[in-house]
């Protein structure tokens, strides 16, 4: 009786944007006459809600939805799918800051070249050549990491809108691409061209993205008819990144920059590998189920995030910020390079703040849907998805792992086909564009 009466206090108060409302139980029976009348003095809505939640049903299209890695935006104009955002009032977002990633990426690159300028420039041609794979030119990801370097370099090319284009150039080697421009750098009196040679999108014959193996034979495919003229390769991930480490630049010692601090990258620092950034990836992890932890609970939603929980777990504040406006949590980035490599050594580690075991009974265990758009994709299948395994048993959450095959909705939407049996949903679709394919299935 104790706990019907917390969840009923808890729906009726769900309106509170502070908090996620609902129940956590997946039945579909339908609500208790009596509950609703014991609510008649309230609005209609909040009755029905309170009744649901006495008799522990919950519709599919009132469960509590995360989406992650990949934010429900127009893969064209990167403008976010706010009808996506506010599914429902327990729907969010959890990635990290592209923006600042990105920045810190080109910023990054740029260091090494002023640190190493007397060396980099391998044919003395006084430019500094770089080649760039490009993993989704539909990722807002991809896209903002595209920038962000050409930005910190000096290639980038500003339309009238202010953006910077984000459009792969094939090759450049005479710096006439209307796409790119070439930049320029003084250190310590010597003036250096800066030029982005060639760029491509890492997508396979079968139409998958951020595909190493094809970032593999790009760089084979460049160095033959560049050769000496690259000296940087910088890639949008570390699993593209360190494909053409190995297969190229690791033995012809040109810098190599990715994006993810997958651990093999972090590992390949020590042998050449310039650098890459982590987007903290355990606080992103363990913010996918909290959030859901959180609204299944009917906690105020920065319970154990911004505040202790009843286990003492909690956020640092220069780890994460949360943009109430798009209902997003986002993680901040570190840039990891020769210097601190040794603190990344292991990725799927959890945060050391956020590791406490809740408490069993008064977090019961739920069921959650939670799909990977490719099985096969680098970053999540070795970072993302161990720290996500850690985290669900210390939350007290039952999840099934879905791996899709990075392209098409279908291989992952069909197996959605018996939403009832779940209690929450972790979404990370194949292309930004399709967040309807799976909010249609939850509002059946």
């Amino acid at each position: 009786m104790k706990k019907q009466a917390a969840i009923l206090m808890s729906a009726v108060m769900a309106a509170s944007l502070a908090a996620c409302g609902g129940s956590s139980s997946s039945s579909t029976t339908a609500a208790a006459g009596s509950a609703a009348e014991t609510t008649a003095a309230a609005d209609s809505s909040a009755a029905e809600t309170s009744a649901a939640a006495a008799s522990g049903s919950v519709e599919n299209k009132d469960k509590p939805v995360v989406w992650y890695n990949r934010q429900p935006s127009n893969s064209s104009t990167g403008e976010l799918d706010m009808t996506a955002l506010n599914f429902n009032k327990d729907t969010y977002y959890v990635g990290f800051d592209a923006n600042q990633g990105a920045e810190l990426q080109g910023q990054m690159v740029m260091d090494y070249i002023k640190a190493h300028a007397d060396t980099i420039d391998r044919n003395g041609d006084g430019t500094i050549g770089y080649v760039l794979a490009i993993g989704d030119i539909g990722h807002n990801d991809s896209i903002a990491r595209t920038r962000g370097v050409r930005s910190a370099l000096g290639t980038a090319v500003t339309a009238s809108d202010g953006t910077i284009d984000s459009s792969p150039i094939g090759t450049n080697t005479d710096g006439t691409s209307a796409d790119v421009q070439d930049g320029t750098l003084d250190v310590d009196g010597k003036t250096f061209k800066i030029r982005e040679l060639a760029s491509q999108e890492m997508k396979n014959s079968a139409g998958a993205t951020w595909d190493a193996a094809t970032a593999g034979n790009a760089i084979g495919t460049w160095a033959s008819s560049l050769g000496d003229q690259i000296d940087i390769v910088v890639s949008n991930n570390d699993g593209m990144g360190m494909s053409m480490f190995n297969a190229w630049s690791k033995d012809n010692n040109v810098p190599t920059f990715g994006y993810d601090a997958n651990s093999d990258a972090v590992a390949a620092i020590a042998e050449g590998y310039g650098g890459t950034i982590s987007q903290h990836t355990d606080v992103q992890a363990y913010l996918t189920l909290r959030v859901l932890r959180n609204c299944l609970d009917g906690a105020d939603i920065d319970t154990g995030i911004g505040t202790a929980d009843d286990a003492g777990n909690v956020l640092p504040s220069d780890a994460y910020k949360y943009t109430e406006d798009e209902r997003s949590y986002y993680a901040l980035n570190v840039a990891v390079t020769g210097d601190n490599y040794q603190d990344f050594t292991d990725a799927t580690k959890t945060l050391a703040d956020v590791s406490n075991q809740l408490d069993s009974s008064a977090h019961p265990t739920k069921k959650i849907w939670l799909d990977i758009y490719n099985a096969a994709d680098n970053f999540l299948g070795s970072t993302y998805q161990p720290l996500l395994q850690k985290y669900d048993d210390l939350l007290n959450l039952d999840v099934e792992y879905i791996g899709g095959d990075g392209q098409t909705e279908s291989n992952i939407t069909n197996r959605l086909g018996n939403p009832d049996q779940y209690d929450g949903f972790a979404i990370n679709m194949v292309k930004t564009d399709n967040a309807a394919s799976y909010t249609s299935i939850l509002s059946q």
